[in-house]
């Protein structure tokens, strides 16, 4: 039997990055960061939020006290444990009454449904197997507990025992579980594989069926989808997909593919609330300090940036030809690059989106300004992720800069020890004075930033508002240049806007001031010649 999307019209989301995502190497969630991103889940509007296994981690057992403190508008909170041990009754389980104290309406049991994992991993019978699921799920309904079962490596156990893993699912179905999950915990499946089964599922059983995909195939998202297409009303998700191994289902890509692309209801509030994804996604990536991925659907920062001439022009006359859907619905935004693949429409486009200048696209000026950029490209700049430079090479060739300042001379000195100092000396001609100050820093680069803002705000007191929140060294293996050419990339706030200059040189220093002095002639150039 074929299903059709038209036939589920509504999916629920369980998101258990607070159990399954901390599984994750090198992710530890303090009970802060627990309690942060379950109240921004609620936000979201998920249905239900897995906070973790209180039963085996007194962390996760802390959290769900503290949770006691919250009311979540949108959520049931979630505790995970497996079924009770072999060999003693579930009232006797300690684990699972530990569950109990905790005073949780929503539990995930997990359990076996492969044979290979009852016979060799549990080492128990299949029939001591069946007995455990149902008498741990009627244990927790007795106590008015609602059960989501997640059948643990389902689709394996499918594909080498098809009976017995579906009558762990009917045992669990009997014994009161609300959603049967089916979970592919090796993460081997492929979609086809994943259609046919569930359909089959679908038909064998009457109760709510659900997903739990993991990505060891780089599927586990289009597997979640070809779940529900195949009918499971219940899926399981991470934000930014992290879990174990290759991580699990990523919420930030199966909510939009499901509300957007397939018309699927899946959070309350509806498509609205797909505003916050991009947010939520560079929260976690934060509190994780896991690289974010610039390349990740709907909320990488790649996800809406257009590089290559052809494609920007067509998307300043029609958005919809190089974007599936507007950046703003999942709340990222577009981002055009100035490159060596730019045309004029490139150039164009920066002016009026950074600048608010209308310049005639014929102007034999935007293109001396984009061979320059180019020329720039050849010796090592980039300018994808710094085009403030850009910028002030734009506003140069326009007539539009104004000179506030010259680096005249500088010098810099670092020691090595215990403890890594430098000192910077800097000479700088700003307006119609000559200034010299020195600085001492954490480093060459901290040493000479203090020399020259000690410089400059003696004229832009305004200086002082600008901090240095980034700093990135890339070595370039260059035509016709040694292995050490440096790019160094430098980010900028005033509190309000962010913006980022970069340099290349063979020495990593000159690139450093030079990128630095980039970054705070652009801040000049904004607030003084073009007062925004």
């Amino acid at each position: 039997m074929k299903i059709s999307v038209k036939d589920v019209d509504e999916v629920e989301v369980l998101d258990t990055t607070l159990r399954e995502g901390e599984q994750a190497r090198g992710v530890s969630f303090t009970i802060q960061d627990k309690v942060r991103i379950a109240l921004e889940l609620d936000s979201l509007g998920i249905a239900f939020i897995e906070g973790g296994w209180p039963g085996a981690n007194p962390k996760d057992l802390e959290f769900f006290k503290i949770m006691k403190d919250y009311s979540l508008e949108n959520a049931k909170l979630v505790a995970f444990t497996s079924t009770r041990r072999k060999g003693i009754k579930a009232r006797d389980d300690s684990i699972l009454n530990t569950i109990l104290k905790i005073d949780v309406n929503y539990v995930t049991v997990f359990g076996k449904s492969w044979d290979l994992h009852v016979r060799e991993v549990l080492k128990t019978s299949l029939e001591e197997n069946l007995e455990m699921i149902e008498d741990t799920i009627e244990y927790l309904r007795s106590h008015g507990v609602e059960v989501i079962f997640d059948a643990e490596h389902f689709f394996d156990g499918y594909r080498e025992n098809s009976e017995y893993a579906l009558e762990v699912l009917r045992k669990a179905q009997d014994a009161g579980a609300r959603v049967l999950v089916l979970c592919d915990t090796n993460g081997g499946c492929l979609p086809h594989e994943v259609f046919n089964i569930v359909s089959k599922v679908v038909e064998n059983v009457k109760c709510k069926i659900g997903v739990h995909m993991h990505n060891d195939t780089g599927n586990a998202v289009a597997n979640t989808l070809m779940a529900v297409l195949a009918g499971a009303k219940h899926v399981q998700v991470t934000i930014n997909g992290i879990g174990e191994r290759c991580g699990n289902a990523d919420l930030c890509q199966v909510i939009p593919n499901l509300e957007l692309k397939m018309k699927v209801k899946c959070v309350k509030g509806g498509p609205e609330k797909l505003k916050k994804l991009t947010y939520i996604s560079r929260l976690v990536y934060e509190i994780t300090g896991i690289f974010k991925n610039p390349y990740q659907p709907y909320v990488g920062e790649n996800a809406f940036a257009h590089k290559a001439g052809i494609h920007i022009d067509a998307i300043l006359k029609c958005q919809r030809a190089y974007e599936h859907v507007n950046p703003e619905v999942v709340g990222n935004i577009r981002v055009l690059t100035v490159s060596e693949l730019s045309g004029r429409s490139t150039i164009m486009a920066k002016i009026i989106e950074e600048l608010g200048i209308n310049v005639d696209k014929s102007d034999e000026r935007i293109e001396k300004a984009l061979r320059e950029i180019k020329e720039l490209e050849v010796r090592g700049y980039s300018f994808d992720h710094a085009p403030a430079t850009a910028i002030l090479i734009i506003l140069k060739h326009l007539g539009m800069y104004r000179e506030y300042f010259k680096i005249i001379d500088w010098r810099v000195v670092s020691e090595g020890n215990e403890y890594a100092r430098a000192w910077s000396w800097i000479k700088v001609r700003a307006e119609d004075e000559v200034l010299m100050e020195a600085g001492e820093g954490v480093g060459p680069v901290h040493a000479a930033d203090m020399a020259l803002r000690r410089a400059l705000e003696k004229v832009f007191k305004e200086v002082s508002n600008v901090k240095l929140i980034d700093y990135k060294v890339s070595l370039l293996g260059l035509p016709k240049h040694t292995a050490s050419t440096v790019r160094v990339e430098i980010m900028f706030t005033d509190g309000r806007k962010t913006w980022t200059t970069t340099s290349a040189s063979t020495n990593i220093i000159e690139a450093s001031i030079k990128a630095l002095s980039d970054g705070l002639d652009y801040y000049l150039q904004l607030t003084r010649t073009l007062n925004r």
